[in-house]
């Protein structure tokens, strides 16, 4: 994906950068640690292995996750986030979650966040 020449702000780059269904979901499931495509693709309802590879790219090039290959059979591929952009860019998503969460709470849905296992009950 390539990066516009001209933007109205530094905010709007980043937005460009992160944009689309699942690249903020691929960052937040990644605080968790290194990980696999499969068990990325297994903990990330409804995303395909097609969308997920290609927003992992994506990342990769902006570098907010990096791609770790280890040698030997079968090949083993692991997916982090970067010291450099991913892991700062982890803090902006937590405030956007605590929002999320606040926001459901006053909608009446805290159930479904316990159910889901987002919150304590």
């Amino acid at each position: 994906m390539k990066v516009r020449e001209e933007f109205t702000c530094p905010l709007e780059l980043v937005h460009d950068m992160i944009k689309g269904k699942w690249k903020p979901i691929i960052v937040w499931r990644l605080r968790l640690g290194p990980t696999s495509l499969s068990k990325l693709e297994k903990d990330i309802d409804g995303i395909t292995q097609k969308m997920l590879l290609e927003h992992l790219k994506e990342l990769q090039e902006y570098r907010f996750v990096e791609k770790k290959v280890f040698e030997g059979y079968p090949l083993r591929v692991e997916y982090s986030l970067t010291k450099e952009y991913g892991e700062p860019l982890l803090e902006a998503l937590g405030i956007m979650q605590r929002i999320g969460i606040a926001y459901l709470k006053e909608q009446g849905k805290e159930q479904m966040l316990i159910d889901r296992g987002i919150i304590s009950p």
